[in-house]
Parts: C-alpha cells; sequence; structure tokens
C-alpha cells in the first residue's frame, strides 16, 4: 500500500471513528428514550414530553450562521432524545428549511416574529411560547435574540439558556437576562473573562465550543456532480476561502441602514487589505499546485464572496497555477460544503466556519485570522489548533504556504491530530449537554 492509499485509509477511519463515536451515544440516548416511554406508558398518568424552544438561524447569506443549526439539533438528538424540540429559526430561506428537514424529519417549525407592539405575531408561535418548557439560544456571533429572550422571560417565567455565543457587548437589560440565565455556554473562552469582568451572576458559565462542530448533514449528489465535472480526486484537492476584512452588509442585506462614514470606512478598509490578504492565500494554493500536482477549489462561505473569487484569488495567480484552480463560484449550503470539504485533503480559508465543517467530517481545517473578525478566532486555540492559525496581520506569504504544505508531507500526523482535537470538544459536547438536559429536566419537572 503506498502512502496516499495509506493516508485515504487513515481518512476514512478517521472520519469512521468520528460518526461511530457520535453514533454511539445516539444508540445509548434512544436506548434511553425507548426505556423512558415504556416506563411512562406503563403508568396510569400519561407524561407529558419536555419541551424545548430553540432559538437559531440568524441568516442565510452564510454558511456558517446556517450551520450551526443543524449542529446544535445533532447535540440534542445525541444528548437529549426524549425531547421535543420546536425550532424557532430567525431566517429560512434559501433551501435551508428542506435542508434540514431531510436530515430531521420530524423536527418541529415553528414560523413569525416578535413585533415591535411587543406581540407574537403568529399562532403557532404563541401556542410554542405556552408549550415549550425551555428556551434555547444556540451559537451564534452574540445573544442574538436578547428581545425574544427577555419576552419569553417576561410572559412564560419559565427558564431558558444560552449555548456557545460570542459576548462582548453589555446593556442593563442583557447583563441581567445573562445573570438569570440557567446556564451560559460561550464558544470560546474570552467571552467567559468578559462575563467574569461584568460580574454576571449566572449559576454555570463555561465554554462550549460552537454547536456547528457537531454538524454531520451531508449532499453527495451535489458534490459528487462538481467534482465529477471538474475532475477532483478525492483525498487530494485543497479548498480555499476567501474574505474581506469587513462584510459589506450594506450591499447584502436591504434592511442595514449604516451611516455614510460607516459605509466609507468598510469600504475603505476592505480595499486597503484585499490585495495583501489574498496574495496570503494565493501563496498557499500556488504551493500547494507546485508542491503536490493537484487541484484547489476557491470556494464561497458568504455570498458576496462569490464576486471576488476570480478577481482577488484565481486571476492574479500565474498560469501554471491558475490551470489546476477551479472556482465554486455559486453560493451553496453547508451540506454541499461538507460532502465537499470532507473530500477535500485540506481546507485553508479566511472564514472561521469552513474550517470548522471541515474538522467536524475528519479534515485537517486552517484558519486564517483578520483582526476584524471578532474575538471569535480565540476558539481556535481554546480547542488546541493553534498550530493551525495564522493572524494574518502577524504571518508572511511564506509562513501560511509552508504550514499549508506540511499538512500535506505530514498527513498521518495531520490526521492524528485531528482526532485528539474532535475527541476532546465531542467530550466538552457530551459534558456540557448533559448540563442542558438537566437544566431541561428541571425545568419540566418543577
Amino acid at each position: 500500500m503506498n502512502n496516499q492509499q495509506q493516508n485515504l485509509s487513515r481518512r476514512s477511519w478517521l472520519k469512521q471513528s468520528i460518526n461511530h463515536s457520535l453514533g454511539l451515544a445516539g444508540g445509548l440516548c434512544s436506548g434511553m428514550l425507548i426505556q423512558a416511554q415504556s416506563f411512562s406508558q406503563s403508568t396510569s398518568k400519561p407524561v407529558k414530553t419536555p419541551t424545548i424552544l430553540l432559538r437559531s438561524g440568524w441568516q442565510t447569506v452564510n454558511i456558517g450562521d446556517i450551520g450551526h443549526t443543524p449542529g446544535i439539533l445533532k447535540l440534542l438528538e445525541l444528548y437529549a432524545p426524549e425531547f421535543q424540540v420546536i425550532l424557532w429559526p430567525n431566517s429560512f430561506d434559501r433551501g435551508v428549511e428542506p435542508m434540514l428537514k431531510k436530515r430531521f424529519p420530524h423536527l418541529k417549525i415553528v414560523k413569525g416574529r416578535l413585533q415591535r407592539d411587543g406581540k407574537l405575531n403568529s399562532e403557532s408561535l404563541r401556542q410554542a411560547f405556552q408549550h415549550a418548557d425551555f428556551f434555547l439560544h444556540g451559537s451564534g456571533p452574540s445573544v442574538v435574540s436578547q428581545r425574544e429572550l427577555a419576552f419569553w422571560k417576561k410572559m412564560t417565567r419559565k427558564p431558558y439558556g444560552i449555548y456557545g455565543v460570542t459576548i462582548t457587548k453589555f446593556n442593563k437589560e442583557l447583563h441581567s437576562l445573562l445573570s438569570e440565565a440557567a446556564f451560559i455556554f460561550t464558544r470560546e473562552t474570552q467571552s467567559l473573562k468578559n462575563l467574569t469582568a461584568a460580574k454576571v451572576t449566572s449559576s454555570h458559565q463555561d465554554f462550549a465550543p460552537d454547536a456547528t462542530f457537531a454538524i454531520d448533514i451531508t449532499d453527495d449528489q451535489k458534490a459528487t456532480a462538481f467534482q465529477k465535472k471538474n475532475q477532483l480526486e478525492k483525498g487530494k484537492y485543497l479548498c480555499a476561502v476567501p474574505r474581506l476584512r469587513f462584510t459589506p452588509y450594506h450591499k447584502i442585506h436591504k434592511s442595514i441602514r449604516w451611516s455614510k462614514e460607516k459605509i466609507q470606512e468598510v469600504e475603505s478598509v476592505n480595499q486597503k487589505y484585499q490585495e495583501i490578504d489574498h496574495a496570503k492565500l494565493r501563496s498557499a494554493i500556488q504551493e500547494w499546485v507546485r508542491l503536490t500536482g493537484h487541484k484547489v477549489v476557491v470556494c464561497p462561505e458568504m455570498t458576496y464572496q462569490t464576486a471576488i473569487i476570480h478577481p482577488l484569488v484565481i486571476d492574479p495567480l500565474p498560469p501554471d497555477v491558475k490551470s489546476m484552480v477551479i472556482a465554486h463560484d455559486d453560493y451553496w449550503l453547508p451540506d454541499e460544503a461538507s460532502s465537499l470539504y470532507r473530500d477535500a485533503a485540506a481546507v485553508v480559508s479566511m472564514e472561521c466556519h469552513s474550517p470548522i465543517i471541515a474538522c467536524a467530517h475528519g479534515t485537517p481545517g486552517l484558519y486564517i485570522r483578520q483582526p476584524t473578525d471578532t474575538i471569535k478566532g480565540q476558539m481556535w486555540y481554546d480547542i488546541g489548533l493553534k498550530d493551525w492559525t495564522f493572524e494574518i496581520d502577524e504571518v508572511n506569504q511564506q509562513q501560511i504556504a509552508k504550514k499549508v504544505t506540511n499538512v500535506y508531507r505530514n498527513y498521518e500526523q495531520s490526521l492524528g491530530h485531528l482526532e485528539s482535537v474532535m475527541q476532546s470538544i465531542q467530550d466538552r459536547q457530551k459534558n456540557t449537554m448533559q448540563v442542558v438536559k438537566n437544566a431541561i429536566g428541571n425545568s419540566h419537572s418543577s
């Protein structure tokens, strides 16, 4: 067996190991569910199933924001399968609903808004507020649903918790909400320090990596069609993801009302750094192609990035390298991205969630972090992936290229490192979800 075959074999084993460990937990929990159902059926008084109202799905212009939801649903499926989950998404277009329904066919979904007048605008949402025992705020860039959380607390007086968020700023209402939460799990340790500094007094505060690390959705049909069209060999190609310093939300969301000064600042910074930053990404691509002889796919994590793939990444490449580089310049969903990343040799990304999705599927993910991309990047140090993290202003082109190609040169070691990191993440997920489960169970029995 040659080295490439050995690497593919190890990759397959790692992916199976990840899936097996998750599946084993699910099997154990399913057994618990059957026992619980049998017990409830044997009693004369029916037992109401504990119900969670899960608030997630912040926007669909970013596969990372989409990926939070299937991640937390997977964790709840594994560690609390006896609970009913009602998903209340903030944004659910672009095919996200059928994607989730395919993976979670029994998932109950409610739609609606908390209006400016302080009323819920759908009957199904009003019923969900009445029926649910617990409000769970899913992973995200902040406590995105602060207003809805405050409404839940005021109108129902039932408990709530927060799982896998970044917290940087506090106001009086948020401080009160956090202090009375059953638990707060932040997705990096800097947010924990922020809670301590702000003297938030909730009884349980800890670190839980972004729920996207539990994602297991795939779309092999679309990914396979793309691979065949572009003659991509599984286990050999590199995926690369570009990013501007600031996301141009004023061009993405019509509802955004930025000042002229804010827009000018965003566009000025992006213009200043776009060539400097992407030259570093191109260097890794160039080194990969010339060392390995294998192809590279440049992919988007956000909708706007489909327009920068060619001018900032592919077009400036030298001809011998450009001929080996393919654009996935259609926006996609995280299930297709998962399949393509799973089959890649590695993913190098200037966005945070593509390497998370890659790691979740057993593929080494390297993160090039820009200083404008919030403190969520601290998570990569917290989980033990310091060696695969680059602070873009502190490294040169050669350093990034060398680290990416070193993953290829030492692939067996890279897979072993990822295996260890993912096991640590899964252990933490298991422990934190036990806290979630206990809190929900206590709220149901009280």
